[in-house]
């Protein structure tokens, strides 16, 4: 599949093109336009979910107003009226999925936290009884509240490739002490917060990842945060540990995948329409019951 936009933003600054988010250079800020794109294992899929991008935009802004006084974000404006002059011709198209933000220096490493035993932590603590070479307590069931979340980073991949987990000490090495320490401290911090507000909302964070800026030699919230996309969501009144949980995320789609018979290399399979509409509803409902609005 091509990663190039329609017609609809013809003659705009295109400077970057994620595996879901468009960004624009505007002049002293960028413009990040979060499309219907999917991406499962690394690999962007053929296929659009309706409304996502509007999903996961409002629910990053939710959440980045919600951790103000944690971090600072990039985050200068989500209202078309602000944007400059190019861009408000294609109103329709970009509102409630767009952002202008502030120009950071993305660091170099994602930052994962997990709070419960699931997906690929699963998967090694069943092989080897550690995640990500931190040793975990015997007898531990699918699912499981950890004792404490763990801060597990990772690499940044680029469309197509895989992200690969680096151990702290990597970080160090990577982007300097203070810093791995600063990106550990602000995850947990995160992490916390919004599982504990989301728990409030009967809904169980399991695990997450986080992206990180340095602007004027601050370090600030970058992406995305919290979103169905870098998040599992569990509803809480269906959370039973020894098994795997009914989601909020786009688990529905990854579960398809695998069992498809899929390599998980490019390009991705066409998904089913069933699969499509419940996915686009399930990000409308972990939506709503966040924020008690709907799209």
């Amino acid at each position: 599949m091509t990663l190039i936009p329609g017609t609809e933003y013809e003659g705009l600054p295109l400077v970057r093109q994620g595996k879901v988010r468009d960004i624009f250079d505007t002049g002293d800020a960028l413009l990040m336009v979060t499309t219907d794109r999917l991406s499962a294992f690394d690999v962007v899929l053929p296929n659009i979910i309706p409304d996502k991008g509007k999903v996961l935009n409002q629910i990053s802004v939710f959440w980045f107003k919600q951790m103000e006084d944690i971090v600072k974000n990039h985050i200068i404006s989500t209202s078309v009226d602000d944007y400059p002059e190019a861009f408000q011709k294609y109103r329709d198209a970009l509102e409630g999925r767009s952002m202008l933000v502030k120009k950071a220096e993305p660091m170099a490493v994602e930052c994962i936290v997990r709070g419960y035993i699931s997906g690929s932590g699963w998967k090694s603590y069943q092989k080897e009884g550690h995640v990500c070479d931190i040793r975990l307590p015997e007898g531990l069931k699918e699912s499981d509240k950890l004792e404490s979340p763990l801060y597990t980073p990772s690499t940044k991949a680029e469309i197509g490739d895989h992200d690969i987990n680096i151990s702290y000490e990597e970080t160090i090495n990577i982007i300097g002490r203070e810093n791995a320490e600063k990106l550990r401290d602000l995850s947990l911090e995160i992490y916390n917060r919004g599982a504990k507000l989301a728990l409030e909302k009967g809904i169980i964070i399991a695990d997450t990842k986080f992206e990180f800026g340095i602007l004027d030699g601050e370090i600030i919230l970058i992406d995305e945060i919290l979103t169905p996309d870098s998040s599992r969501f569990w509803p809480l009144d269906d959370y039973e540990p020894g098994r795997g949980q009914r989601s909020f995320d786009k688990q529905a789609v990854r579960d398809w995948l695998t069992n498809s018979g899929w390599d998980k290399t490019p390009p991705g399979p066409e998904l089913p329409q069933e699969i499509i509409d419940n996915t686009s509803n399930t990000y409308k409902e972990i939506f709503n019951r966040l924020t008690g609005e709907t799209i």
